[in-house]
């Protein structure tokens, strides 16, 4: 794989990482296919930054005719499709070129998330953590106190609204200062949108903040600053903070990740009343049918509420 192909795919493997929460194994199998791909392009003297939608039919045609299965040529599919969406998102290409290729229609996968209780454990291990560190004025006993708030911000504020990992480590410090109920999120392609916080997010707000101001200064823009090469949190650190939580809570810290959290603020709203249009806009969804992976929660509510309410549901 060429230098700057090379460096994409790492990009992208990072995103896998630390906001789906990707196993090694996915990872492999990303990179086997992506690595095929990559030297397809090569071949043509093209890279991942202009490679053009006849590139990839060019590709797929090659695949077909080496006689592999539907399914590997669909999974081939999948990696370089995801690939493209991501170099499209993160700005570094103008245009997807994948989008105009059909391919094999699949049943889709419903996301993993976390049930209630599993999320409350999650929060409860946090804050307890958070309980345990802050006492003292020391140097040592400071950076521990706000790197414990600082967890509990995140967790309450990922739960609470539902964002993206990317737009959670990268918000400024400017929205959350004033009255908090509201805060106005930038996401994909710079859309603003504007997220509600709960009352839990806002006191977790209100006790990170006052720590911050001493670790970080006030001068800071950034929420969660860093001192590394990102200039925020990265969405990788974070991954592995949520992990250590999960331990803490007693829960698979393989099945935990932004990502996953994402779904289970978005599965839990569907199940206690919300609608897929209200969904669609605090997701920052641009498509409605992105959204609609998650009827599967509505159905089971209705069925519920059928089974409890109507007159003629009698248990046997």
């Amino acid at each position: 794989m060429g230098g700057a192909d090379a460096r994409l795919v790492e990009m992208f493997f990072e995103m896998m990482q630390a906001e789906r929460g990707a196993s090694k194994n996915t990872l492999d199998a990303y990179f086997r296919d992506l690595r095929d791909y990559t030297a397809f392009l090569r071949t043509r003297r093209r890279s991942l930054e202009d490679a053009a939608a006849a590139d990839i039919r060019k590709y797929l045609g090659l695949i077909a005719s080496e006689g592999l299965a539907e399914t590997t040529a669909a999974r081939r599919l999948s990696s370089l499709r995801q690939l493209h969406q991501f170099l499209f998102a993160e700005g570094l290409r103008a245009d997807d070129p994948s989008a105009a290729i059909e391919g094999p229609k699949r049943p889709r996968s419903l996301p993993r998330t976390l049930s209630v209780e599993e999320v409350d454990r999650l929060l409860e291990a946090a804050r307890m953590s958070a309980g345990k560190s802050a006492s003292g004025a020391a140097e040592a006993e400071l950076r521990l106190a706000y790197k414990a708030a600082r967890t509990v911000c995140l967790l309450e504020l990922l739960y609470a609204t539902g964002l993206r990992v990317s737009e959670l480590v990268s918000l400024p410090v400017r929205a959350v200062t004033g009255e908090t109920r509201l805060i106005l999120v930038k996401g994909k392609g710079n859309k603003e949108r504007t997220v509600p916080l709960t009352e839990a997010a806002r006191d977790a707000v209100y006790l990170y903040l006052p720590l911050r101001a001493k670790k970080a200064g006030e001068g800071n823009p950034w929420l969660f600053p860093s001192r590394g090469k990102e200039p925020h949190l990265t969405r990788h650190r974070f991954a592995q903070i949520l992990k250590d939580v999960a331990r803490e809570a007693g829960i698979d810290a393989r099945q935990v990740s932004p990502h996953v959290l994402r779904h289970a603020f978005a599965s839990h709203l569907l199940a206690n009343g919300a609608d897929l249009r209200s969904l669609q806009k605090l997701l920052g969804h641009a498509d409605i049918s992105t959204t609609q992976i998650y009827t599967h929660v509505l159905e089971e509510r209705l069925r519920t509420l059928v089974e409890t309410h109507h007159p003629l549901a009698k248990n046997f």
